[in-house]
């Protein structure tokens, strides 16, 4: 059964089904949600956006919990269940983040060849590179360059045994948010 979309909920979802592997990587899936929120801190991004890296990749934590009812694209699936109590600075980069890397596929030469092998097969099943109008789309979506951070975050938060924040530190940064 998916948790309640709340501040407790991701906590218990992170806590409870994100000790899986994260899809071929050598980390869990809470370990590279972790990861990829110290990137963001690191580069001194907002809140909401630290708080989109953290959670960035909760909709394959809710297809895990329910696989029954938590169908279609994890990062759709995220962003809607994250979109009932945290702001769109937080959602929309969450959802953009899969079309961000097929953005930088197509737009910046060599990219592609610094995907993790997971992530380039995932690349496959998520229609491949952008092309075309869809490119200029991205482009011209007011989220676009938060999702491109987060997902050159993501590309960085698969390392075995990184040092990152422990997820009880971040629940403060999401009350915050989720209050507003």
């Amino acid at each position: 059964m998916i948790a309640a979309p709340s501040v407790e909920g991701v906590l218990r979802l992170l806590r409870e089904e994100g000790s899986r592997a994260y899809f071929g990587e050598a980390v869990t899936i809470t370990e590279h949600q972790l990861q990829a929120a110290r990137q963001a801190e690191i580069e001194g991004a907002a809140a909401a956006l630290i708080v989109a890296a953290l959670l960035h990749d909760i909709g394959w934590v809710l297809q895990a919990s329910s696989p029954e009812s938590a169908t279609g694209p994890h990062e759709q699936l995220g962003a809607e269940w994250l979109s009932s109590f945290l702001p769109p600075a937080v959602t929309e980069p969450v959802r953009l983040h899969v079309v961000a890397k097929r953005y930088l596929c197509a737009t910046r030469p060599g990219y592609d060849a610094r995907l993790s092998d997971a992530s380039r097969r995932t690349l496959v099943d998520q229609g491949g590179p952008l092309e075309g109008e869809a490119v200029r789309d991205f482009e011209a979506n007011a989220y676009a360059s938060d999702a491109v951070r987060l997902r050159l975050w993501d590309d960085l938060a698969k390392v075995p045994g990184a040092w990152t924040r422990d997820l009880d530190q971040y629940a403060p940064l999401l009350r915050a948010l989720a209050a507003n």
